[in-house]
């Protein structure tokens, strides 16, 4: 792609700085707009211009030199989403309303968006592809569902060239070219795999594992993981592949899956750690296999990931981890 200019929304977060950072590293112009309530501003890649700020005011800095807007900032921790729906509609649904009005009346026509596989619920089969029904569990993935039809309808109409990028787990660290690294830190952390490692580090006792005695191999939940790192580069792909009037959606994921006790057996071999378990109940709406089948991904933006290797995939996570926890690095997770 020729050098071009992004809005990158959230871009002060996990997923959205090192997307961030990989527009930086083609040649293009990046502007980060986060408010900071969950992102850091450390985050944010050198060389992208910042913009503290709510995604409802983008049309305060949304103009025509644009070319395209990518699209992170959301609330995103399911517990919550329950406990607080209101706060998942205003952020993630109304902010992205007024986020299309801007874009809209900017003349931006191309847009990448940061969805879930959390909008299928309960899957009807594995691996999940695009065609599945959608019926979320929780607001969050109803709200995500929501912009998503939102996002279709805008295309249909005004002739939006959108593109959803459906995420299983996203995992790992990614070190960009300046030196700095970005990996999972939220609060409350509620993913497996920097859970695991913080009882590597010391931070927490042990680890909890919510049943056993679900049909797969080894009685424990299956998910798939993905590479922040792999997701960046699909994002960039999805650039090229927008097209005016078409919403394509696109799961990405490794298309086959690890269970929870093969995560915390690899945790064990990476850092060196026993990692103690702690058996538990299985928590309610926990399906037991969830992997994406990536296939449109595959052929429509000619992508596949390349670090689909468990092992891979938590040394970089374990090799932030411990930067983090000796204060050396400050990236985090979406705003």
């Amino acid at each position: 792609m020729s050098a071009k200019k992004y809005l990158v929304t959230g871009g002060a977060g996990y997923v959205g700085s090192v997307v961030a950072a990989h527009l930086l590293e083609a040649g293009h112009a990046v502007t980060v707009l986060d408010d900071l309530s969950t992102g850091f501003r450390a985050g944010v890649p050198e060389g992208a211009e910042f913009i503290e700020g709510r995604i409802q005011d983008a049309a305060q800095w949304l103009d025509p030199s644009y070319d395209a807007v990518l699209h992170f900032a959301a609330s995103s921790q399911v517990g919550e989403s329950v406990a607080k729906p209101e706060k998942y509609w205003e952020n993630n649904v109304g902010g992205s309303m007024a986020l299309l009005a801007a874009m809209r009346s900017a003349g931006v026509r191309t847009l990448v968006f940061s969805s879930t596989a959390a909008t299928y619920g309960e899957p009807v089969s594995t691996p999940i592809t695009e065609t599945d029904p959608t019926s979320p569990t929780s607001p969050y993935g109803a709200t995500k569902l929501a912009v998503d039809h939102m996002i279709g309808a805008e295309c249909v109409a005004h002739g939006l060239a959108a593109v959803s990028l459906r995420y299983f787990n996203v995992a790992g660290a990614y070190a960009a070219r300046s030196g700095a690294t970005a990996g999972e830190r939220h609060d409350p952390e509620s993913h497996l795999i920097p859970l695991v490692l913080q009882v590597a580090l010391g931070t927490r006792p042990s680890i909890s594992v919510y049943g056993d005695d679900y049909p797969t191999p080894d009685g424990t939940c299956v998910r798939d993981y993905i590479h922040v790192a792999d997701l960046a580069e699909a994002h960039l792909r999805a650039l090229d592949a927008a097209t005016g009037g078409e919403h394509l959606i696109c799961n990405l994921g490794n298309g086959n899956g690890f269970s929870v006790r093969e995560v915390i057996e690899t945790v064990r071999k990476v850092t060196g750690h026993p990692i103690p378990e702690v058996m538990a109940a299985r928590r309610d709406g926990d399906p037991a296999v969830l992997v994406a089948s990536a296939d449109t991904a595959h052929r429509r933006l000619g992508w596949s990931p390349s670090r689909a290797d468990l092992t891979g995939i938590v040394a970089d996570a374990w090799a932030f981890a411990r930067d983090k926890n000796q204060g050396t690095t400050s990236e985090g997770e979406p705003g």
